[in-house]
């Protein structure tokens, strides 16, 4: 039995076995060992470069410092456009382990409303490029911080920054012509040069500030700093110093524009002045402004549906983008249009019965006053604003004279150099009216321009170019709005668009000052009560603008309608007649007649700037308003 059980063992077979397995699992062994081996010797050595280079980013990171927004000053250096320091929140999503869950902590923590939620959550979103901060709020509060100070240890990729972030002292007198910045949205970031904008959250959006953003925006710099594992820096390595925007320094002069929104006294409206020798914009204020503050740090919904749903559109620039009848503000440009195209003399004399008849036509085209002016040539007819002669004269002009005419003054088109959106107005053609409505053009119409109604649109600060042109005998002036960027003096007069109006003969210029003059100073004038007192030559022109057309046989009663169909109250004015130094327009809605509201605002606008000191405070005005002592009849 014991020799059977030794047959069923074979003790040389299982030892050859065993070392076939040993032999084969060294040498699995040794093949990973030498696998493993050469993958560290490739990291080590051949892929040194590339992992050093990685491990140092983990270590050290290059941040974006983003550079000093340019002041903005008047004239006299007064400061328009400051930078305050504040604080923002930023966020970068790639430190940050569940952006949700962090967005969603941030919301509670600065308690903010339902209607901010999904913006504060999207600008989480908006960067430039990976690893850069992205602005969710600015202008912290102090109980704000302080909670994120607490809580800063469940925020990692959170930080409080201190930034610089603009401010308007004068926020709603400068609202429309200052504009403000914002923050940068979605589709700026696209268009944007990411390395000049590295770390910059606001951009110009309107006005001065979008126009001249290049200049005032400067260059990014950068700094490499030293990060710990949590991503906090814990010491800076180097810097390249940002280059700081160029301060700007504008035309506006603070006090003119002060007083122009003072005068305007919460009514809708525009007033605009110029600078005739040079095209220098004094003041340019459309009213109702608002406050561009809240635009900066972002506006909440509240707030903004309030003024989109306000009824006076404190949004809308009306100075430049308000379209506008000209009433008879557009007269001293249409007697020129005459004196040019030879269908007048300074001599033409008609007779006005009140009214004036197309030839087979039954329809009375009205003058303002029914009953007439009896005998009327080019001087009386501006000083009484005579509608029956320009009637005459706009049919012997025809529209095609019209136009050309009218164009060379800037009527139908962008007359200023840097403000930005505005609008071209409108100057009807025959042209216009076939490709807008596919139809004819009427002598009717014809007549209606003639006296600044029907399809005729023109703008405040078109009214105040033109006036400076008129002011300047046919000398065309670029209006702009700045003097200096940085150190740099722009030239004082920009090269023009428009030729100068040349005359056949020079005289006519003075007759038509004349006409204008006695608007103010003639005892027939429009504005007589306003001129009473004048310490130096003024000329101005009255226009009173329909809001809505009246039958032939209606009569307008203005204590019947509602105010906001009333009549706007236009006024156009330079002065002194023989050295002009200041041309204006105004343009006050709903207010009635121009040569009682408009024609004040004018001369209060023209007494500051020529006599300074001595002139009336813009309260006086509005008294002297009030009472009614500048009431004449005209238009």
């Amino acid at each position: 039995m014991r020799k059977r059980r030794d047959t069923l063992k074979n003790a040389e077979q299982e030892l050859r076995i065993f070392r076939v397995r040993s032999l084969l699992a060294i040498l699995f062994v040794l093949v990973l060992t030498g696998v493993l081996a050469s993958r560290l010797a490739y990291l080590q050595i051949v892929q040194h470069e590339l992992y050093t280079t990685r491990s140092e980013k983990n270590r050290v990171r290059v941040e974006p410092l983003p550079p000093n927004r340019g002041l903005i000053f008047d004239r006299n250096g007064v400061l328009l456009a400051e930078n305050r320091p504040t604080y923002n929140l930023t966020l970068v999503r790639e430190r940050v382990d569940d952006l949700d869950e962090t967005l969603a902590l941030l919301v509670d923590l600065l308690e903010l409303p339902d209607e901010e939620i999904e913006a504060f959550n999207v600008r989480s979103r908006q960067r430039q490029r990976p690893f850069q901060p992205a602005l969710l709020m600015s202008d912290l509060s102090e109980d704000q911080i302080a909670r994120l100070a607490v809580n800063r240890h469940r925020l990692p990729g959170v930080e409080v920054e201190a930034q610089l972030l603009r401010y308007y002292p004068d926020s709603e007198i400068m609202s429309h012509v200052l504009g403000y910045v914002g923050r940068i949205n979605a589709e700026e970031l696209r268009e944007l040069d990411t390395g000049r904008y590295a770390g910059t959250h606001f951009i110009g959006k309107t006005g001065v500030e979008r126009f001249y953003e290049e200049e005032l925006h400067g260059e990014a710099g950068f700094r490499k700093v030293e990060t710990n594992a949590r991503g906090r820096v814990l010491r800076e390595l180097g810097r390249t110093d940002p280059v700081p925007g160029r301060n700007l320094t504008l035309t506006l002069d603070k006090s003119m524009q002060s007083l122009a929104f003072e005068l305007m006294n919460g009514r809708r409206g525009s007033i605009v002045a110029i600078v005739p020798r040079t095209g220098e914009i004094l003041a340019m204020v459309s009213t109702p402004g608002f406050d561009t503050n809240q635009f900066v740090t972002g506006i909440d919904v509240a707030s903004y549906r309030a003024l989109q749903d306000d009824i006076d559109l404190p949004l809308f620039n009306r100075a430049i983008r308000g379209h506008y009848p000209a009433g008879s503000t557009i007269k001293p440009f249409m007697a020129l249009a005459g004196l040019v195209e030879g269908v007048i003399t300074p001599d033409t004399v008609i007779s006005d019965p009140g009214y004036y008849q197309l030839p087979n036509d039954s329809r009375r085209y009205r003058n303002w006053l029914r009953w007439g002016h009896g005998r009327v040539d080019l001087e009386r007819a501006l000083a009484v604003s005579n509608n029956t002669y320009f009637y005459s004269l706009a049919h012997d002009l025809g529209i095609d004279n019209i136009h050309e005419e009218m164009s060379h003054f800037g009527f139908g088109q962008r007359v200023a150099f840097d403000v930005q959106g505005e609008s071209t107005g409108l100057l009807p053609s025959r042209e216009w009216k076939r490709a807008r409505f596919n139809q004819s053009w009427y002598p009717g119409e014809t007549l209606s321009v003639g006296i600044g109604q029907g399809y005729l649109q023109i703008t405040p600060l078109q009214l105040a170019a033109a006036t400076a042109t008129l002011a300047n005998r046919g000398h065309w002036v670029k209006p702009h709005l700045a003097r200096m960027v940085g150190d740099e003096l722009l030239p004082e007069v920009l090269p023009g668009t428009l030729d100068d109006i040349r005359l056949d003969n020079d005289a006519w210029w003075d007759r038509v000052f004349s006409g204008m003059e006695k608007v103010l100073s003639g005892s027939e004038g429009t504005a007589r009560r306003t001129g009473v007192g004048l310490e130096y030559r003024m000329g101005g022109k009255s226009g009173t603008a329909q809001v809505f057309s009246l039958g032939q046989d209606q009569r307008y009663n203005a204590d019947e309608l509602e105010e906001r169909l009333r009549d706007h109250a236009l006024f156009m004015a330079f002065a002194p007649i023989d050295d002009p130094q200041i041309a204006v327009s105004v343009i006050v809605e709903n207010a009635g007649g121009g040569s009682t509201h408009a024609a004040q605002l004018a001369r209060a606008m023209t007494d500051a700037w020529l006599l300074r000191d001595d002139a009336p405070e813009a309260d006086e005005v509005l008294d002297e308003l009030e009472n009614g002592s500048a009431t004449v009849e005209g238009n």
